[in-house]
């Protein structure tokens, strides 16, 4: 089993080849590709985590499509000034597929 863990959007996630992932909004090329950096590489009992052999490795993925997520409701309130406040806020997403991970 091979699988990688990548940094993306700040956050770090496990991909496996075929995987579909839903990141923060980020623009592929013009085909749609879009490569993730790799912070751990797991290939059987392999396990790869220098910076050195990790410039090797290449993780791409193909975007599938932008997305927007859950409305978030931001609400204020001070008791007796009279002072509300409401916002809301959806983030930006997108959703990608794992090609390969060499």
């Amino acid at each position: 089993m091979v699988y990688a863990i990548v940094r993306a959007g700040g956050r770090q996630e496990k991909v496996e080849v075929g995987s579909i992932v839903v990141l923060d909004r980020i623009a592929g090329d013009a085909n749609g590709k879009v490569e993730l950096a790799p912070v751990l590489l797991v290939d059987g009992d392999k396990i790869t985590h220098t910076a050195t052999d990790l410039a090797k490795v290449t993780v791409t993925a193909e975007v599938l499509g932008d997305l927007r997520g859950p409305k978030i409701v931001i609400q204020k309130y001070k008791n007796k000034t009279g002072y509300k406040k409401r916002q809301g806020h959806r983030q930006e997403l997108t959703r990608i597929r794992v090609t390969s991970i060499a």
